[in-house]
Parts: C-alpha cells; structure tokens; sequence
C-alpha cells in the first residue's frame, strides 16, 4: 500500500473520542498511538495542540507527510507510548489536557506487505512494531521456544483453548519463516467446523504482543497518562481485546478509588488515593451504523477518566 493511500484510514469511534477528551483549543493533547493519524487529525482541526506518537517509523513517515500543514500545532515523535512522559517533557507537553490511547493496529500495519501482522497474506513472520529497535521477530518465538511456553504464551495472551495442540504442530512443523507456514499449522492443529473467527487470529494476536511487549506498556503508558494529566484533564482508551481492555478497566477502577486495602481491614494501610473520575461507568462500543461502515471497529471498546 502507497502512502498516499493513507489518507483513507478510517478513525475507530471518532466522535466518542473527542467527546470524552472534551477538546479546547489551544490546549496540549497527546495522541499516544498516532498510527496514519486519524484521531490526531481531528484533535488539530478542533484547534488542539497535539503531541502524537507511535513505535512504527512506518506510521511515523506516513503521518508526517499527511499531517505536514498544521506547522507547530503539531509534534510528531518515533516513540511508544512506553515513553510518553520523555516525549511530554522534551517537547514542552507537560501537563497535559487529554491523552487519546487507540490500542488496535492500523490500516497502514494490517495492509502494508512485509511486516507479518496478517494472516490472509503469506510473508516475514515478523510482527515487530519497530524493527529499528526491536530484534526478536515472531519467527524467532515460533522456532525457538519449549513447545511447552508456546503453548502457555498462546493460552495467556490469546486466550487460545486449543494452545497445546497448536504448540504441538507448530512444534513439529519448525522452521516457520512465513505467517503462510504458521497459518497452515494452525489449520493442521485446530479441529472443524470453523466459526466466523479464522483459527490463525488468536495465535497472531498473542505472537503480537509478546513480541512488541504490549500488556506491559499499556500499563506504564497508562500510569504515565495520569501522572501528565492537569487537573480535570481525561484520559481516553479504545481496546480491541478483553485482555487489553482488561487492564485498562481495572486500572482505571484502581485509580478512582481511595483505600485499596483488602475488605475486613478497618484503618486503611495502604495510603491510596483516587487520582481519577470515571468517566464511563460501563464501556462505550460502536455504533451499529459505524460497526457497518467500518467492520473493523466491531471489537473496539471506550473508557474513560478525568483527573482529580
């Protein structure tokens, strides 16, 4: 896919977005995963100031030349959100009135050849978000682990009920080099008939995430969001997985309460105090109409929080 087909990448819940971070002009936003830019986009043309920031140089290059004409409005920098917090600081973000989180891939990763994210293609077995920095690949997972530890990866992070089995294919099919290779042993492994979910998707989303180490930035990015925010200033996450809006669910649970103490305990030890509101007392999902436009956007779950 060529840059220029980037502008067509559609921002999941969009409106709900840019409602709960309650947009001012002229005030500091971070888009921490800016991917092709669509929310960053519609952050500027509300008037904000907007740090945006994303692991994939891919995604980096491709916003930058999208998002050129909006001069100092904007600072684009090649950073997980891991790193929210450096960039806020070094780049005079610091406080913040909102932090936008879009956890799911974008169009540029799901259709771009070469990088490995999908299985409806045959190349690299690779998934790395930023090859710059990054050294171990999917291939180098599949090919190197105890068939035991692939398995438990497998069942952890995609919640995966045939991991064993699974493991044990991939286990006998070494060396997978190609998403087509370990596609193939997955279908070898996982028994019929087949839902409307394709056997390959848990298998690629737990690979996914260990290898760009996902749960655990999600919540460093998470804590680093809050300790940024000014007063009254929100924090917006959109999931795309019950293990990720898990975290995301309970974090903002714990953050928006005082004594964290177990039950029974009656002079609080633990010293905790709430630094947020909810926001969303129950999770926000897309519309049926946007659901329809966009079927990407079928899995996308919102929550959100305001400083104390």
């Amino acid at each position: 896919m060529s840059l220029a087909m980037v502008a067509y990448h559609r921002p999941v819940m969009l409106a709900e977005a840019l409602a709960f971070l309650d947009l001012r002009p002229g005030e500091r936003y971070a888009d921490a995963t800016l991917g092709t830019g669509g929310h960053a986009e519609a952050m500027l043309r509300a008037g904000a100031r907007v740090l945006a920031l994303d692991a994939d140089p891919e995604a980096v290059a491709a916003a930058r030349g999208r998002l050129q004409g909006y001069g100092e409005s904007l600072t684009i920098v090649h950073a997980s959100f891991g790193e929210l917090v450096e960039a806020a600081e070094a780049h005079g973000y610091a406080p913040l009135q909102g932090v936008l989180f879009d956890l799911g891939l974008s169009s540029l990763q799901l259709d771009e050849e070469h990088r490995g994210f999908s299985f409806r293609r045959d190349e690299p077995l690779d998934m790395r978000l930023d090859p710059t920095t990054q050294e171990v690949t999917a291939a180098d997972i599949v090919n190197s682990y105890p068939e035991g530890e692939l398995a438990r990866l497998l069942e952890e992070y995609g919640e995966e009920r045939y991991s064993r089995r699974i493991a044990r294919q991939i286990a006998l099919a070494r060396p997978l080099r190609t998403t087509g290779q370990l596609v193939a042993a997955v279908e070898a492994a996982v028994p019929g008939p087949r839902g409307r979910l394709h056997p390959a998707t848990r298998v690629f989303q737990a690979l996914r995430i260990v290898v760009n180490h996902e749960l655990e930035i999600l919540e460093s990015g998470l804590e680093q969001a809050v300790d940024l925010l000014a007063a009254g200033g929100r924090v917006v996450v959109i999931a795309y997985h019950s293990l990720e809006d898990r975290i995301v669910k309970e974090f903002l649970r714990r953050e928006s309460q005082d004594c964290l103490c177990p039950p029974g305990i009656l002079v609080c030890q633990c010293g905790h105090r709430a630094a947020l509101r909810l926001l969303t007392k129950k999770v926000v999902e897309p519309s049926a109409e946007e659901v329809r436009a966009n079927p990407r956007s079928r899995s996308a779950r919102l929550r959100a929080a305001a400083r104390l």
